[in-house]
């Protein structure tokens, strides 16, 4: 997998990021890869390793997922090879008329919130805990000079070469977690955060995190788990939250203003407040463990734990 690196290290190199942080991602990225011991890795390897050299001459999005299509194409290999990288939480994707259809209808997200979003065009951008780059795809369409995503998920960063390898958006994850990253990464545009704050201990800490990595001038997109309330109110779950065990800190869209405030942003507003629903995260033939209709009460008015109902906000912020 390295080999599939050696691209992305020349362009950043290209993009004047210093040789002392490119040495360190690759070193880093280096060892996560050359002892991998997560899940069923050789079963991943195998999947990824077995697509076909096949190009595509059509890639882009429609009805509804990020599109791969081309011809000639053996559909029964290149199926069993995705199934081989189940499961699949992001997406949808349609690869050579493989569609997997994801446990995340992810393009609802990216819809409600793409119109509210900084310029990303000519841009730097980051993307911590990116999953397997469903919103790094979508993001190509905007032409930005780097798209760059991080997460420890060996699955999801091999589920993100499976479809790289066809869709040639020129981005790249590194298998790494956000505390990973070389200290005072500030290089960065435009940095999502989607779905990772509320499984931090310290979200503090983590919002310091992301600023390190941001210019002045520069903007913060998070995306996290809130409850209702003033500025006082936060969620801190005694045990699960709909059934997820690592769920710590669920603050209101007030209260998370001010901790953007007090760390390092200025001129925060919430974009986007939405409940999830049952349309947007289920179980698939590609995703067949629990979902959310198993997380929620039986008339499906409360968590199974008997809190509110996930909500979510997205608030874009500036680096002071």
């Amino acid at each position: 997998m390295l080999t599939l690196y050696k691209p992305f290290w020349k362009k950043l190199e290209a993009l004047g990021f210093p040789e002392n942080d490119v040495s360190s991602l690759q070193n880093l990225t280096s060892a996560k890869l050359k002892n991998p011991v997560q899940g069923d890795y050789p079963r991943w390897f195998e999947a990824l390793s077995s697509l076909p050299p096949i190009t595509a001459n059509n890639v882009g999005f429609s009805s509804n997922a990020i599109t791969c299509q081309g011809d000639e194409f053996d559909g029964t290999l290149i199926k069993q090879c995705y199934q081989g990288l189940m499961p699949w939480r992001k997406g949808p994707f349609d690869v050579f008329d493989c569609f997997i259809d994801s446990e995340w209808q992810s393009w609802m997200k990216w819809n409600r919130i793409q119109d509210k979003l900084p310029e990303l065009e000519n841009k730097l951008i980051l993307d911590v805990g990116c999953g397997n780059g469903y919103y790094l795809f979508r993001m190509k369409a905007s032409r930005p000079l780097l798209l760059m995503g991080v997460d420890p998920g060996l699955l999801q960063v091999m589920q993100f070469w499976s479809i790289e390898k066809y869709a040639q958006s020129q981005a790249a994850i590194l298998p790494l977690a956000m505390e990973n990253l070389p200290k005072n990464l500030a290089y960065f545009d435009v940095v999502f955060s989607m779905g990772v704050l509320y499984h931090r201990k310290s979200p503090v800490h983590h919002i310091m995190e992301l600023a390190t990595t941001i210019k002045q001038g520069g903007h913060l997109v998070l995306e996290t788990l809130i409850v209702d309330g003033n500025e006082m109110t936060c969620l801190l779950p005694t045990g699960r939250y709909a059934q997820m065990r690592n769920v710590w800190f669920l603050p209101s869209v007030l209260m998370l203003t001010i901790m953007l405030e007090r760390n390092g942003f200025k001129n925060v507003q919430c974009v986007d407040v939405s409940e999830t629903t049952m349309q947007e995260q289920r179980s698939t033939k590609w995703m067949q463990f629990h979902s959310l209709d198993k997380f929620l009460s039986e008339d499906k008015t409360k968590t199974i734990e008997g809190y509110a109902l996930p909500k979510r906000a997205t608030l874009v912020a500036e680096k002071k």
